[in-house]
């Protein structure tokens, strides 16, 4: 399901003004569509490193992406600053479904809205383990009401 625009008040956390970088540009002149994984990953990561204690390299449990999708509804492109803006839409034992949005700073209509799942598992045997502690309560606060609630209704 194709997710629909957002905006920004449906957002929890904010890294704002993040600046696009000359290279993110395609030959057509706006941020190529591989890159907006590349600001996926930097706000779910940076969320989870400052906000929930996690340390890829010590942590007993890391998150690994099984799944992500991205809905393009308005092009950006450098030197332009981005808002990028995160939510979590379902949080379960050892899942977690996390929602982006990328906005020009300043402006309130979406230009992407990307979807990220992650699956904690052992940092060793990278066998799924429940979501606990820090890392748990941090999600936590990022909790709103996702496509898949709307749907059920």
């Amino acid at each position: 399901m194709a997710l629909k625009a957002r905006l920004r008040q449906h957002y929890k956390y904010f890294l704002n003004n993040f600046q696009t970088r000359w290279s993110d540009n395609d030959q057509y002149g706006h941020v190529n569509n591989a890159i907006y994984y590349h600001y996926y990953d930097t706000i779910i990561n940076q969320y989870l490193t400052t906000k929930c204690s996690l340390i890829p390299t010590k942590s007993a449990s890391i998150g690994l992406c099984v799944h992500s999708s991205s809905d393009y509804f308005r092009p950006v492109e450098f030197p332009h600053k981005l808002d990028l803006a995160l939510a979590v839409t379902k949080l379960g034992k050892s899942s977690v479904t996390y929602e982006i949005g990328v906005f020009e700073s300043g402006k309130e209509e979406v230009c992407a809205v990307g979807k990220f799942v992650h699956v904690f598992v052992d940092s060793e045997g990278r066998r799924p383990v429940g979501i606990q502690g820090e890392i748990r309560s941090g999600l936590e606060e990022l909790v709103v009401e996702g496509e898949e609630d709307k749907a059920k209704l």
